[in-house]
């Protein structure tokens, strides 16, 4: 089956993780375009702020709900009234997550546990509501899950978030063929530094986020990451050219090629960076 138009113009377009950071800014960008947005997230104030900024500005709003995408029931009975009311949906994005890092000695069960739940089975708990239906409607479509670099690379203290980010990549990659027969392309957003709220927010098993050390290194990292914004363009130029990797940043691209083409060398960064970190934390080897 040949792929409609690429565009979120004039198509109902699902989006996770609305209230804040990425979500919001393409939700907003998607509606900006055109697209006929219908948003969720857990956060019902910061969702319903973005709803309300987006029909201010003249876009189109079909469907706000706060729901938890990890509680599967949740999920399932949004899509009934989303289905019932609107039809199929042209474009699904999984953008919600969250972030846990940590030593492997650091992190608990819990931890795991909470990731897990939103990062990987919130994802699998809309793909399996909405690609179904989309399969049926036989008009093509777009599916944008959301990773991380965390989803490329052996990051730092990354174990438990990366579990969940190599997870959707792996979703990603079965489906990127699985759906190509029925037009509905499939896109892996593969971020790096993004200053969002959630880098406020993240927390870091076993560490002090309020050492001046650790403040000193988020500082750096918020002076180098992408804004929402910028991530949100990248997702959208991605979708409308047909791209499944989609990068958001040069650095992400150009590290994704090295650790592919030079692996030892990939291998001694990694561990420098480890290195770093555990020093920046105050502990070392036991």
């Amino acid at each position: 089956m040949p792929s409609a138009p690429r565009t979120v113009t004039d198509k109902r377009c699902f989006i996770t993780g609305a209230a804040s950071g990425i979500g919001r800014a393409t939700a907003i960008a998607t509606a900006a375009r055109g697209g006929r947005v219908l948003l969720t997230d857990i956060n019902a104030a910061g969702l319903e702020e973005t709803a309300a900024q987006i029909t201010a500005s003249g876009g189109t709003v079909d469907y706000v709900k706060a729901v938890d995408i990890s509680d599967h029931a949740a999920v399932v009975a949004m899509a009934a009234e989303i289905h019932d009311a609107h039809g199929s949906m042209d474009v699904v994005m999984n953008v919600a997550g969250i972030s846990i890092w940590g030593a492997v000695e650091n992190l608990e069960h819990e931890h795991w546990q909470r990731l897990v739940d939103i990062n990987l089975m919130g994802p699998i708990h809309v793909i399996e509501c909405f690609v179904p239906p989309m399969v049926e409607a036989r008009r093509g479509g777009h599916l944008v899950n959301v990773s991380s670099a965390a989803g490329l690379f052996g990051l730092p203290w990354h174990a438990a978030y990366s579990a969940t980010k190599f997870g959707l990549r792996g979703i990603s990659e079965v489906l990127r063929f699985d759906l190509r027969r029925h037009g509905i392309d499939v896109h892996l957003v593969c971020p790096g530094g993004v200053d969002t709220p959630l880098v406020g927010t993240v927390e870091i098993a076993g560490v002090d986020k309020d050492d001046p050390k650790m403040r000193k290194m988020v500082q750096r990292f918020q002076a180098h990451a992408e804004s929402p914004d910028s991530v949100a363009g990248s997702i959208l130029e991605g979708l409308e050219k047909g791209r499944y990797m989609v990068f958001t940043s040069r650095d992400i691209q150009v590290g994704y090629f090295f650790q592919r083409k030079f692996a030892l060398p990939y291998e001694l960064v990694m561990r420098v960076m480890n290195d770093q970190l555990t020093k920046v934390a105050g502990y070392g080897r036991r």
